[in-house]
């Protein structure tokens, strides 16, 4: 089987690729969705995904097609059915197309996870494209795991978005404030899912991790400078080390990020975003801002979570204070730049 599944979003996929992968068959993502509307939301849900499948290593093919003008001219006749008319057959036909096109012999989509969907209309639009395109629609209910996969999404800090994806669709969420799940067929059920992520300040034994710390800063010496007055936080997985950071007090108004390290196999899965987020949920209660001095590599990542405001360089910081070259990827580190992010947002 060679199966290409079109894809609206990443908080969507999770489940559907872990179940697929369960069953020994590996997905290609396809992004194909020219009904998600405004431009920026479109973006945002492309981008992650694109994130998403890259950490994961699932092969993904992007069909760019930002279509406002035509999604409106389709569907303006006859908005109540603007799900069947259009955004379903508009979506799997053009998947169906592609898949034939390029040697896959089976489609399937992740929009059969939610059960906010019409889950039936959606299975009677892509059985009838199959036959068209003479290939195999594969079909889950994956509504089963919906719970399951939004929960693993949050912990990898994936974005999640609020409404389905049109504009109508998001007018509606305003329209409507008391949206009840809808039930699933019988002999099915949401179970409670456990978060397996933790998160707690370490108080003793902070030299147990040491080891990650050095990952991400190879002084012994330097840690012990800023790990014995700084605190040090522990992030776990289903009860497994992944990540590990300290904080020092700059001032009555500032705490500086001094060590982020994750380890090695959970890196570019969202743990090291999900650390800083709760860091700095933790400190705005009692301070005002949080700075990182990081290598020229690293800024990119640190402006996305916020750090985007330039402080200071420290020129030959590496060079002083370290006994040997430091290296970041292909960058030998020389200055140490500092970015500040304002808790109180």
């Amino acid at each position: 089987m060679k199966l290409l599944m079109h894809t609206c979003c990443a908080p969507c996929s999770v489940y559907c690729i872990d179940s697929l992968r369960k069953e020994e068959i590996e997905p290609t993502v396809y992004w194909y969705n020219p009904n998600i509307h405004p431009y920026m939301e479109y973006k945002a849900r492309r981008d992650t995904l694109k994130e998403y499948t890259k950490s994961i290593n699932v092969e993904a093919i992007f069909e760019e097609d930002y279509g406002l003008d035509n999604f409106c001219k389709n569907v303006i006749g006859d908005l109540s059915n603007r799900c069947m008319n259009y955004c379903y057959p508009i979506r799997l036909e053009q998947t169906a197309k592609f898949a034939k096109e390029n040697g896959y012999d089976t489609f399937t989509t992740t929009l059969l996870v939610s059960p906010y969907q019409n889950h039936e209309g959606i299975c009677e639009v892509a059985e009838r494209i199959a036959k068209v395109y003479d290939l195999n629609f594969l079909y889950r209910d994956f509504r089963v795991g919906f719970r399951e996969g939004q929960a693993k999404a949050r912990e990898l800090g994936l974005y999640m978005q609020k409404y389905c994806g049109c504009i109508f669709s998001e007018e509606s969420r305003y329209l409507s404030h008391n949206q009840e799940m809808p039930k699933l067929p019988d002999g099915f059920e949401f179970l409670p899912v456990k978060h397996s992520i933790n998160i707690k300040k370490e108080r003793d034994n902070k030299e147990q991790y040491l080891e990650l710390l050095l990952e991400a800063d190879p002084s012994k010496e330097m840690i012990s400078k800023y790990l014995d007055d700084g605190e040090l936080f522990v992030l776990t997985y289903q009860d497994e080390l992944v990540c590990v950071a300290v904080v020092t007090k700059t001032d009555n108004d500032t705490v500086e990020l001094k060590n982020i390290a994750t380890k090695e196999n959970y890196r570019e899965k969202g743990y090291a975003k999900k650390m800083i987020k709760y860091l700095v949920d933790n400190y705005k209660i009692r301070y005002k801002k949080m700075i990182v001095g990081t290598t020229e590599n690293n800024i990119p990542f640190y402006v996305k979570q916020g750090f985007d405001k330039y402080e200071k360089t420290i020129k030959n910081f590496f060079i002083d204070n370290y006994n040997k070259e430091i290296k970041d990827d292909n960058l030998i580190c020389t200055d140490l730049i500092y970015y500040s992010k304002e808790l109180k947002k």
